[in-house]
């Protein structure tokens, strides 16, 4: 037994950093009660309103979402292992969660997640009980056949939530569909590259459709993570209308 103990010891503290080390949550009031945002990592997020829990991409492993109540929806905007993790949805309780995914993901999907998976096009509006979702065009620029995210591939997410619209950018760089928004409350916007878009066209994409409140998230690109300080700075000095909120994506 005195030589199990300090490895059990030393485990422990890993076991219970993922939870512990997580940004603190924020609640944002809608007009159907509280909604409660969870940033996990990266571009991994868990939305709590009104009786439901939305994992959107779970990626990380399962041990990144204890404490939280398991899903009822969740949605994957791209096929790619960020945002398409088989290991963590195999790990996870996701039971009665239902899918809504681009028919890419869903190709990918074992056959019992197929069966619960909802296809949502660029455009196209799906309504699962109260939530309402519009799938949003994600792709990078100059237009490529070899580009990392063609466009029609994958998903952006535009949320109704009560009175309050969440935009959700997925893999994008700085598109004229995310400029053209109107009325979002919430966005979450990408910032890495190769992969996406700078921090200087993401602040300018925010600074034309004008988001109540804006989050920096999927942020670690190849060479580390983005300034988003340096974005939060670029979008505030010239707009006062939008509300940078800086948190941990990256608890590790």
């Amino acid at each position: 037994m005195k030589n199990i103990l300090p490895i059990l010891f030393a485990l422990l503290p890993s076991s219970l950093s993922f939870s512990q080390n997580r940004a603190t949550p924020d609640t944002i009031a809608t007009n159907k009660g509280e909604l409660i945002i969870q940033p996990i990592i990266h571009g991994t997020l868990v939305l709590s309103w009104n009786g439901h829990t939305i994992y959107v991409d779970p990626y990380g492993g399962a041990e990144r979402f204890d404490g939280l109540k398991d899903p009822s929806l969740i949605l994957i905007t791209d096929i790619h292992g960020d945002h398409l993790n088989q290991k963590t949805l195999d790990a996870l309780d996701i039971g009665r969660a239902q899918f809504i995914v681009p028919k890419a993901v869903r190709e990918k999907l074992p056959e019992e997640m197929k069966k619960r998976a909802a296809v949502i096009d660029n455009g196209q509006t799906i309504v699962f009980e109260e939530v309402e979702i519009l799938g949003i065009p994600m792709y990078n620029l100059p237009e490529t056949e070899d580009s990392r995210h063609p466009k029609g591939r994958g998903n952006g997410y535009v949320l109704t939530l009560g009175d309050k619209r969440l935009y959700i950018s997925g893999d994008t760089e700085d598109i004229p569909e995310m400029r053209n928004l109107k009325n979002i409350d919430v966005a979450f916007v990408c910032m890495n590259l190769p992969y996406t878009m700078d921090i200087e066209q993401a602040a300018s994409a925010v600074k034309a459709f004008k988001p109540a409140i804006v989050y920096p998230f999927h942020y670690r690109g190849k060479g580390g993570l983005s300034d988003v300080e340096s974005f939060k700075q670029r979008v505030e000095s010239v707009d006062v209308s939008t509300e940078v909120r800086l948190r941990n994506w990256y608890p590790d």
